[in-house]
């Protein structure tokens, strides 16, 4: 879960800038890859200010905001575009397999290979929030598990965790 509060004026909390990707102290090209590059994201209702580096494509970052499908993690740049893709995206909640539910919560099994499109995006949001998530693109051997809440709009993703398939 994330806070979207904000508490200065770079909207992160002074002790997550002293070290990792948001350290002032990094001189090397692997610092300057991941030098915090999106200013906020809206995802459903939450706007939400992004602690560290996710290489989401160049023309997206220099906006203001971002705007992501809650149901099936797209990115657009604009809240136009979000309401065009809205009318077309058949998703309610996460793709895969509901393997849990309670009263309102749900649990999806998602495939990194048979979903790849969906759990690649997956991983770009998170790791706007992880310093050392380097998984983007690969997302093959792994299966992800996405824990929603219900209301009357649909599943919404409240968190996330991966891991690796098991080998046979």
């Amino acid at each position: 879960v994330v806070s979207t509060q904000s508490t200065g004026s770079s909207g992160i909390n002074a002790e997550y800038g002293s070290t990792g990707s948001l350290s002032q102290n990094q001189n090397t090209y692997d610092g300057l890859t991941r030098i915090k590059n999106v200013q906020s994201i809206e995802m459903g209702r939450a706007r939400m200010t992004p602690w560290y580096f996710s290489p989401y494509p160049q023309e997206l970052c220099s906006l203001p905001v971002i705007y992501i499908c809650e149901f099936c993690l797209k990115y657009l740049k604009s809240k136009n575009c979000l309401k065009r893709h809205k009318l077309k995206c058949k998703l309610f909640h996460p793709p895969g397999n509901e393997i849990y539910r309670k009263n309102n919560i749900s649990v999806f099994e998602i495939d990194g290979r048979k979903n790849k499109n969906y759990a690649q995006n997956l991983c770009l949001l998170a790791k706007l929030f992880l310093d050392h998530k380097t998984l983007y693109y690969d997302t093959d051997p792994f299966l992800f598990y996405v824990m929603t809440e219900y209301d009357q709009y649909g599943l919404h993703m409240v968190g996330y965790f991966s891991k690796e398939k098991e080998k046979q």
